[in-house]
């Protein structure tokens, strides 16, 4: 299932406090703009022909309540979705969508015996799972409860 565009990180943002704010969860949010703050202006991204005189926009989301979670956009629609120190590298578009799966309960956690292993899976409808190896240092109350 497609999710809506998100063009701009800004987008994004007000994607992300909506989707929070139907869960009943509060967003706090820090915004780094302009080239010199911005890693895609500190690495280079000068390229004239994305976007002319564009300037980034990267912004830093916490989320309230458990999991743990924050979000960071990043200007070249990229986002890192931190869910209890486990991070995932999601589409932007795809952000709201895999929020909303977490707070659904589409999460496990895959243990395995031989090799010893742990993965945190987050189910989003219409797209594969998105999948993270998680080391037992992290395994905090909250992904201990969803071991299968």
């Amino acid at each position: 299932m497609p999710h809506p565009p998100l063009p701009s990180t800004q987008s994004a943002v007000f994607a992300v406090e909506a989707m929070a704010a139907r869960h009943g969860r509060e967003v706090r949010a820090s915004h780094d703009i302009g080239r010199d703050q911005t890693f895609a202006g500190l690495v280079g991204g000068h390229d004239r022909a994305e976007g002319l005189d564009a300037i980034p926009h990267e912004a830093l989301l916490e989320i309230t309540g458990r999991p743990g979670l924050t979000v960071r956009l990043f200007a070249h629609d990229e986002a890192v979705v931190t869910v209890e120190d486990i991070a995932f590298d999601v589409p932007r578009d795809s952000v709201p969508a895999f929020l909303d799966a977490v707070w659904n309960g589409l999460v496990h956690v895959k243990q395995r015996t031989f090799p010893p292993s742990c993965t945190l899976i987050v189910t989003v409808p219409g797209e594969p799972s998105y999948r993270e190896s998680v080391t037992h240092q992290y395994l905090s109350p909250w992904l201990a409860g969803l071991i299968r």
